[in-house]
């Protein structure tokens, strides 16, 4: 049986594919636009990476130390893709994903542990890493385009917890987590108003064939950008 988020991502893929889903503006004048079919092309690799190297599988828990950002967002499409549970802040975890990978990380609390380069044209974690951390950056790119579930996923398993406590399972995931947008929204979507805020803001765009213009709370969201970008959601 599919689920939500293996529906999405083929809608994404398969629909205007060429189309801008997810545009990031970050620090030092950083603008990433990633299309339906690149979006998906990223998500397939990152649940790839997850599934081979990490042993990542239905109910397996990520917790995403992460700002809102666009990998943080891949990085939980791919869980969710996958069948896998993501959590925030100190919940309990199988795997953690995070910026900061100080020697505290790799202390034995999770099965493994991923070091992900914000900068946009980072290709590998700048600087040396503790053992045993993955590096995003560096080995994400050498997985496949094409994802397949080793497991089915289910439905009924947990895929989030919200900020108000509210545990949404995977069937529930576009209908209980994601706000609720009217059809093909360019979204504008604030980062400093946290990753879960910023998930389920885009995965309620995405539900109505919508975009997302995701931006960093140090850039500004001048009438520019937002005539540039064609946002009508703020």
């Amino acid at each position: 049986m599919s689920i939500p988020a293996i529906e999405l991502m083929t809608a994404l893929r398969s629909g205007a594919s060429t189309s801008p889903r997810l545009t990031w503006y970050g620090p030092d004048a950083e603008r990433v636009e990633l299309s339906g079919r690149v979006l998906d092309n990223w998500v397939a690799k990152t649940s790839n990476l997850l599934q081979d190297e990490l042993d990542a599988e239905p109910g397996t828990r990520l917790r995403l130390d992460l700002p809102a950002h666009w990998k943080s967002v891949v990085l939980a499409l791919a869980a969710w893709q996958l069948g896998m549970e993501v959590v925030f802040d100190a919940a309990d975890a199988d795997l953690l994903a995070t910026a900061e990978p100080g020697p505290g990380a790799a202390a034995g609390a999770f099965d493994a542990v991923i070091a992900v380069a914000l900068p946009a044209l980072a290709m590998r974690w700048q600087g040396g890493l503790p053992s045993g951390v993955v590096d995003y950056a560096a080995e994400v790119r050498s997985h496949g385009d094409v994802f397949m579930p080793h497991v089915e996923p289910e439905a009924g398993r947990r895929a989030v917890r919200a900020a108000g406590g509210a545990v949404h399972t995977h069937g529930d995931l576009l209908d209980g987590f994601a706000a609720a947008h009217e059809d093909g929204l360019r979204l504008l979507v604030k980062a400093g108003d946290g990753l879960a805020a910023a998930l389920a803001e885009s995965l309620g765009a995405w539900k109505s064939d919508g975009s997302v213009v995701l931006v960093h709370p140090d850039v500004a969201v001048t009438e520019r950008l937002l005539s540039d970008e064609r946002v009508h959601g703020h």
